[in-house]
């Protein structure tokens, strides 16, 4: 039996970032991203956003791959809000997101970061805190 422990904080967006996750929506859909995930053995530890954007702290377990965790997210979540009709017009993610891991010590930096999104982005866009976070995290040394 193998015993994994590899914490991962994924951001992504909304297509062309626009605002569908407003705040009348935000609890329900995050619920149920949470209960989804779990069905799906993905521990989600912390997820918050904003209008445009979610932020998630999650566990992978020992057979799934990080890419294949935001895929069921993503795909199932995108779904269920336009079954349920949560959103006009028709709901999408973005294609990218952004995923790095976590080390024990920085747990609840990330879960408090993670909290504070509303307020948080009352002085910063999503894309400057996409630009900081892709050079803070050196994504340029991944790119071809």
């Amino acid at each position: 039996m193998a015993f994994v422990n590899i914490m991962v904080h994924a951001v992504w967006g909304t297509k062309s970032r626009y605002p569908f996750l407003k705040k009348e929506i935000q609890a329900t859909v995050y619920e149920h991203i949470k209960q989804n995930a779990r069905s799906k053995q993905i521990f989600i530890d912390r997820l918050n956003g904003a209008e445009d954007h979610i932020h998630v702290l999650l566990g992978l377990n020992a057979d799934m791959s990080i890419a294949k965790a935001i895929q069921l997210i993503k795909g199932e979540s995108s779904f269920w809000i336009n079954k349920q009709k949560l959103t006009t017009p028709s709901f999408e993610w973005a294609d990218e997101y952004y995923a790095v891991s976590v080390s024990e010590k920085q747990l609840q930096k990330v879960r408090d970061y993670i909290a504070i999104q509303e307020e948080h982005h009352h002085k910063k866009t999503f894309q400057e805190e996409c630009d900081e976070f892709m050079k803070h995290h050196n994504f340029n040394r991944f790119q071809g």
